[in-house]
């Protein structure tokens, strides 16, 4: 395709000295939206199981089914945004997206529900896989981070409006209106797409699409969150159990002997081969499955009933906080290695005072200082990341990025659940600190010169 097929911005916009803020702008209705459904949904999983009365291991598939087909094609769609277009890519994904959350909140039966949430999750691909290279390649380097930071910011708004608004619409009109209330956003962000967002002018010939890759890449992911389900109480008789778990690590090995062979591979190996790169999405998944895991756990713990929204919402708000304000705050000399050391603890530090918290405020207390961490962590940590990716593959970077974040939701959602099955809370906060201490970890292992 031709960069004719990307319409230009209107002159107004592309020549005013804060075009590429615009743009960051733009890309923010995606990131609001796309967080806004990832925290909202779970606040639903009680009203669904009550509804179709089936066990948390069945319902958690709404989102799992989302969260796994948008794994297995971020980085085939990043590959392919790189080659054709981000912004094409990206305004297209919109589209996707909004017309596919209109059929979730119409689906007639929980199986509906869950397919419907795969098409859904073909429209995020095409966001996410392009949000981070379009902030990035909109502004000066000297600002990505700080441009990262306002589209955090602009995620964490969307989680921190999920948990309120997800538990007033299912204790009011139902939670069928979790789905619809994407449907206004989604055209804003059509709009704003259309005029703020810059064309592409680095591309990276796409060749020979990686089919096999992508199939492989999914059914590791999936049969590897089928077994986790298995043993969390979803009824599956045991040569089943055995059988996913034998496919897991097949498929594991089969992508990696398929991407090192491939003329054209979805997923180039060399681009993870800086440990930045690799330990930074290593750090990303820690640090979306420590977001995510309070999300799925406190109204299984709580209900939905009553405050249990407005307590959620401390995470995401201080997540919000931190991200907006981190840059301005902490030193200039701390750098993105310091910011997702110091990050992860404060965020591992707050999931462990969940443990002895009992009165409302001592849970939000604790869960503004897990995102107060996180705030700092996660921007710092994809900053890192993208620096060290080539900008003409940096909508595979972008991919990448946000492949390890739906991984690390998919797995909080995943592992909470398991948890409460087998160990209980203490056991669901046991790995949420661990994950933060883990975050902290990979941060420590690459070095600042590896960074640069």
């Amino acid at each position: 395709m031709t960069i004719g097929l990307e319409r230009a911005r209107p002159a107004v916009v592309r020549d005013h000295p804060n075009a590429g803020w615009f743009a960051v702008g733009a890309v923010c209705f995606g990131a609001f939206m796309g967080q806004l459904d990832a925290s909202i949904v779970t606040l639903t999983f009680p009203a669904l199981q009550h509804e179709y009365g089936a066990p948390l291991a069945a319902v958690q598939w709404v989102s799992l089914a989302y969260l796994l087909a948008l794994v297995g094609l971020l980085a085939a769609v990043g590959r392919v945004a790189d080659a054709v277009g981000r912004k094409l890519t990206y305004v297209q994904g919109f589209g996707v997206f909004t017309v596919a959350s209109v059929a979730c909140g119409l689906a007639p039966t929980l199986g509906w529900l869950v397919a419907f949430r795969v098409v859904q999750a073909i429209g995020a691909a095409m966001l996410q896989a392009n949000s981070v290279a379009l902030v990035v390649r909109s502004v000066r380097e000297d600002r990505a981070r700080a441009a990262l930071g306002v589209q955090a910011a602009a995620q964490a708004l969307g989680l921190a409006l999920g948990p309120a608004v997800g538990g007033l619409l299912v204790d009011t009109v139902g939670w069928r209106w979790v789905f619809l209330v994407n449907a206004p956003v989604g055209l804003a962000g059509l709009i704003a797409g259309r005029y703020l967002l810059p064309r592409t002018r680095e591309r990276t010939p796409l060749g020979r699409f990686d089919g096999a890759g992508v199939g492989l890449l999914a059914t590791a992911s999936t049969a590897l969150l089928l077994v986790i389900s298995g043993v969390s109480g979803l009824e599956m008789p045991g040569w089943l159990l055995v059988a996913l778990a034998a496919a897991t690590v097949c498929a594991a090995i089969g992508f990696v002997l398929r991407e090192k062979a491939a003329s054209s591979p979805i997923l180039q190996l060399s681009v993870l081969r800086p440990p930045v790169v690799s330990l930074g999405l290593a750090g990303a998944l820690c640090g979306y499955l420590v977001l995510f895991g309070p999300l799925t756990l406190l109204p299984q713990v709580l209900g939905t009933a009553g405050g249990t929204g407005a307590v959620l919402t401390c995470l995401p708000a201080g997540f919000a906080v931190a991200a907006v304000l981190a840059d301005r705050v902490l030193p200039a000399r701390l750098g993105s290695r310091g910011r997702t050391v110091l990050g992860a603890l404060v965020a591992a530090a707050g999931c462990a005072a969940l443990g002895p918290a009992s009165a409302p405020w001592e849970v939000g207390v604790s869960l503004v200082v897990a995102g107060l961490g996180l705030g700092v962590f996660i921007p710092a940590n994809n900053s890192a990341v993208m620096s060290a990716i080539p900008a003409r593959m940096s909508a595979t970077g972008g991919g990448l990025v946000n492949m390890a974040r739906g991984l690390g939701t998919a797995l909080g959602v995943a592992l909470v659940t398991l948890c409460l099955h087998t160990g209980g809370e203490t056991a669901a906060l046991a790995v949420l600190a661990g994950a933060g201490v883990l975050a902290a970890a990979t941060g420590l292992a690459a070095r600042p010169e590896q960074a640069r």
